[in-house]
């Protein structure tokens, strides 16, 4: 019987349309989509239909948005292939409170107004323009960090740090906009095959989100947190909790710490997954799974006929 993960989209997965089709049509989809507008207001749906794009990208609606379409297209999933379960799971940055979700460690209700916290909150901690973030791919992590070393050394006060270990190819950073930019380059003059900026209104997952964390603290504080039915491998250090309390930290940290998605996948694949359904909008997760194992076997469910190949 094939062992199977289910991985969780992150912010960036976004786009006007995500909530229609299928996910949107299907009775188990659409009573999931209901229940967020329930919680997040009425022209939420609306927001996902039909945009507009700019506002649907905002930190504070697109992170609920994705969790409110993963969790529809979780539901699809489970109405129409009630055989297929996990083993194991992960969440992308966002992504894991919708796998936490799935678990059952969250509720959905509550999951929503948690990430339109996070959201705001994130965007809060440094004002738009100031920081972003960058992709630099064919440069080793060790390499990267020391790229970065560089130039914070060479520029006092600024902030430029490693934010995503996404694939063996792809280090993402993140800080301030001059320090960023100057990590480009010099990533480049290192033997980088491409150094790109990443159209963001923040720089996520660096010690710059730290103001962050604190406010989700508290509200993580007050929101119950049960033992997932199933391993979902944390951001901050790949590894798989069922203390509530271990997982309530992680979650908080992870806001100002890179995700550790290579790790994460080498850790579902360690425990025995060799099948990857991507659950949410976009596909993205599906390419960096393959490459980082490109044995194991992928699915995204946002995909046109993805639920017949199943």
């Amino acid at each position: 019987m094939t062992a199977t993960a289910f991985v969780f989209p992150g912010q960036g997965s976004q786009y006007v349309g995500m909530s229609a089709g299928v996910v949107g049509e299907h009775p188990a989809g659409r009573a999931a989509l209901e229940e967020a507008a329930d919680v997040l207001g009425g022209g939420f749906t609306e927001l996902m239909r039909q945009g507009p794009l700019e506002l649907l990208t905002l930190t504070e609606t697109a992170q609920p948005a994705i969790l409110a379409v993963s969790v529809a297209w979780l539901r699809v999933l489970a109405a129409e292939r009630p055989s297929i379960t996990p083993v194991v799971g992960a969440g992308h940055s966002l992504g894991e409170y919708s796998a936490l979700v799935a678990a059952g460690a969250l509720d959905f209700a509550e999951a929503l107004h948690l990430v339109r916290l996070r959201g705001r909150a994130m965007q809060a901690a440094v004002p738009v323009g100031v920081g972003t973030m960058a992709a630099i791919r064919g440069l080793a992590p060790d390499g990267c960090e020391a790229v970065c070393a560089q130039v914070t050394a060479a520029m006092p006060g600024r902030v430029v740090e490693v934010a995503a270990l996404n694939s063996p190819g792809q280090v993402v950073i993140a800080g301030h906009v001059d320090a960023v930019t100057a990590v480009v380059d010099a990533a480049m003059v290192a033997g980088a095959r491409a150094a790109t900026r990443l159209t963001v209104s923040a720089p996520f997952h660096c010690s710059l989100l730290s103001g962050a964390g604190v406010r989700l603290a508290e509200a993580l504080a007050e929101v119950t947190i049960r033992p997932p039915a199933w391993p979902v491998h944390q951001n901050v250090d790949a590894a798989a909790s069922s203390n509530p309390d271990v997982i309530r930290v992680n979650l908080v940290s992870q806001v100002s710490r890179p995700v550790r998605w290579e790790d994460c996948v080498r850790a579902m694949t360690a425990a025995g997954a060799t099948r990857f359904i991507e659950v949410g909008p976009g596909r993205t997760l599906a390419g960096l799974c393959r490459k980082v194992d490109r044995g194991i076997e992928t699915h995204s469910l946002d995909r046109t006929g993805a639920l017949e190949k199943l």
